[in-house]
């Protein structure tokens, strides 16, 4: 794909739809923005103020004794009292019910956490936008995807200083810049054959976040061809909140060039508009 093959106006239209999306979904009543406390749960049951009941992590898993006239939704069912949430698997989180709040029951890192989000907290309501560049067709560029014969665990750090996560990377892919040839590890996507970078550049910590972007690529053609499209490099949630664990890119995601395309960093952090 060149620059020549793109309708600028469409092209421009659908990034407006992509950021738009982005911003919808950072924003929701229960998204990143509503988190108000990161709690680290230990075998000591703690009670917290933004959330009901007295939490503990077991050998069996999370649990929360609810005293008398508190009350959460698990499942869309109320529950009262003693409630075990059973061993949660690392990445995947429950969703509580409480009264107009949500919260996150999840597995970090080897750690049980507990993550309410609510949606009057001050980060959320005063959200405004993202700053972003405008897009530009030069920034999309075909690459090739280098699959390994078999996955490769890749241990990587955290914004959370301390916590590492270690994802199954499918492979590498292969793309140049301005005649200059990169390889970055990938993750799997959203969707199965989809895939993820997490990357720096040169811009990092200059106008976009310092410590990390991901971007989103299409799954591969049947000759490996992809598509990565750098207008659509997005924060993750540390961008915005020290409330997230979010994953660092592994140390060869560093790229040496300045990608000026993409989420900038958020007016929260700093950024300009």
């Amino acid at each position: 794909m060149t620059v020549q093959d793109i309708d600028r106006t469409g092209f421009t239209e659908q990034w407006e739809e992509w950021h738009r999306n982005q911003e919808e979904t950072l924003a929701a009543p229960h998204g990143f923005l509503a988190i108000t406390s990161l709690r680290w749960l230990s075998p000591e049951p703690a009670r917290f103020e933004d959330a009901p009941g007295a939490w503990s992590a077991t050998a069996d898993g999370v649990v929360v004794e609810l005293d008398e006239g508190e009350e959460v939704t698990v499942d869309g069912r109320a529950v009262r009292g003693r409630h075990d949430f059973g061993v949660i698997a690392e990445r995947d989180s429950l969703y509580v019910g409480w009264g107009d709040a949500v919260l996150e029951v999840a597995r970090r890192g080897g750690n049980d956490i507990l993550r309410p989000r609510h949606p009057g907290n001050a980060l959320r309501t005063a959200f405004r936008y993202t700053p972003a560049y405008a897009p530009d067709p030069r920034w999309v560029v075909t690459g090739r995807f280098l699959p390994f014969e078999e996955p490769q665990p890749v241990t990587v750090g955290a914004s959370v200083e301390g916590l590492e996560h270690v994802y199954d990377s499918p492979g590498r892919v292969e793309f140049e810049l301005d005649g200059v040839r990169h390889r970055l590890t990938t993750f799997n996507g959203m969707t199965p054959g989809t895939l993820t970078i997490l990357f720096t550049d040169a811009t990092s910590g200059v106008t976009t976040y310092a410590a990390n972007r991901s971007l989103q690529i299409a799954a591969p053609g049947p000759d490996g061809t992809v598509t990565l499209d750098f207008n659509r490099a997005a924060n993750l949630p540390c961008a915005y909140t020290d409330l997230a664990t979010c994953p660092l890119p592994p140390a060869e995601n560093r790229l040496p060039v300045a990608i000026e395309a993409g989420q900038r960093i958020p007016l929260e952090r700093g950024g300009r508009p």
